[in-house]
């Protein structure tokens, strides 16, 4: 198999690892902070993300290569909770992006499965940049008091 989508898969894994760091950092901070209701979206997030990287080690393997075990980033801590937010949707805007490209490429290079793997992927991150959207566009209206539901 192509070089390339191995390549794809190894920097899609990379941002994997980077969000499931990033937002396991925010719940624990969130839950330690009083906001278990925005801490547990932001866990289940993280969780999905995990699936995300699973299968993409999966895949990286089945094509004969090593899956990379970096994060793309490091994690960014003690933000306020619009700044998680804001910086959650370039995350999921990010990956959107790139998934988007790599499947156009792995079709282009013969590889219907990984473009399949991109596809579902992409359609999983623009749901969790919708409910940070969602979040933001609440805080932005309601402020402080939009914040202060998302306690207990």
């Amino acid at each position: 198999m192509s070089k390339k989508v191995i390549e794809l898969l190894n920097q899609a894994r990379e941002r994997e690892l980077h969000a499931i760091l990033q937002y396991m950092v925010e719940h624990y901070e969130l839950d330690n902070d009083g906001y278990e209701k925005l801490g547990s979206l932001v866990k289940e997030i993280a969780i999905t993300e995990m699936k995300h990287a699973e299968e993409l080690g999966e895949r990286v393997l089945f094509l004969g290569g090593t899956p990379v075990t970096k994060p793309s980033a490091d994690v960014k801590k003690g933000l306020s909770i619009a700044d998680q937010v804001k910086f959650n949707i370039e995350l999921e805007i990010d990956a959107a992006k790139m998934y988007n490209a790599s499947a156009v490429i792995c079709a282009a290079e013969g590889d219907n499965v990984s473009k399949a793997i991109f596809e579902k992927l992409l359609a999983e991150e623009e749901g969790h940049m919708d409910e940070f959207q969602k979040i933001q566009e609440h805080i932005q209206k309601l402020g402080d008091v939009y914040i202060a539901t998302l306690i207990g």
